[in-house]
């Protein structure tokens, strides 16, 4: 709440820290040669980048972080119509009526997080249209990233079927790749690494090491989301 637009340096870390650990345990420095052809791995890493870009920028276009969590578990959701349309799949009926209940929780979500907005947009006439388009534009940003989060693990199904499965190898590469793409959110990341530094003061418990607590913070996500 105190950070609002901290995506950013989130995620590079997350990036950062897996594709370290990927360049060391999986590549083996380097020398060992990606068992699937590169030039696919960069068409994932554009998908992968652009979901991730998109979903961290949508916490500036007001919406909530729960509304913005619950939104996120629609991936079935997307992942299942598009398996429908690409793929041509069927489901069983258990699984049609489990996409429906959870579709119908998102959009309980997202039509009280629009009342939420309305009559938060009712108490300031001025700023109340204007707060209420940018939050559909945040809906249009969310929806856009599962799609695409979608069309991504589809394609990567298909990857597999084709070379055999390489999920550690995808891993690092889905995140060493699109690493100079952050030099594009440079000025974000800079920003938000000084207000980081600004923050209280916390003591590690066991090492006894003093930091502030934000970088704490961050690197307690990187550890937990790896």
């Amino acid at each position: 709440r105190q950070f609002p637009g901290c995506g950013n340096i989130v995620t590079f870390s997350q990036f950062l820290f897996i594709a370290v650990e990927g360049f060391i345990f999986e590549a083996n420095f380097g020398r060992k040669r990606p068992a699937i052809p590169i030039r696919n791995y960069f068409i994932m890493v554009a998908m992968f980048f652009t979901v991730s870009v998109v979903n961290n920028y949508a916490l500036n276009l007001n919406i909530a972080m729960p509304l913005h969590m619950i939104f996120r578990s629609g991936s079935l959701i997307a992942s299942m119509a598009l398996g429908i349309i690409i793929l041509k799949k069927r489901y069983s009926v258990s699984k049609y009526t489990s996409i429906a209940l959870v579709s119908l929780g998102i959009f309980t979500c997202t039509f009280m997080s629009a009342k939420q907005v309305a009559s938060d947009s009712s108490l300031n006439q001025e700023d109340g249209p204007q707060a209420f388009l940018w939050w559909l534009l945040g809906i249009a940003a969310l929806t856009f990233a599962l799609l695409m989060s979608a069309r991504m693990g589809i394609f990567q199904e298909t990857l597999y079927q084709k070379f055999g499965k390489h999920s550690k190898e995808a891993l690092f590469y889905n995140h060493a790749l699109p690493l100079p793409g952050f030099l594009l959110l440079a000025p974000n990341i800079y920003q938000h690494a000084v207000l980081f530094n600004q923050s209280e003061l916390f003591q590690v418990p066991l090492i006894g090491l003093t930091l502030p607590i934000m970088w704490f913070y961050l690197l307690m996500n990187v550890i937990t989301q790896y």
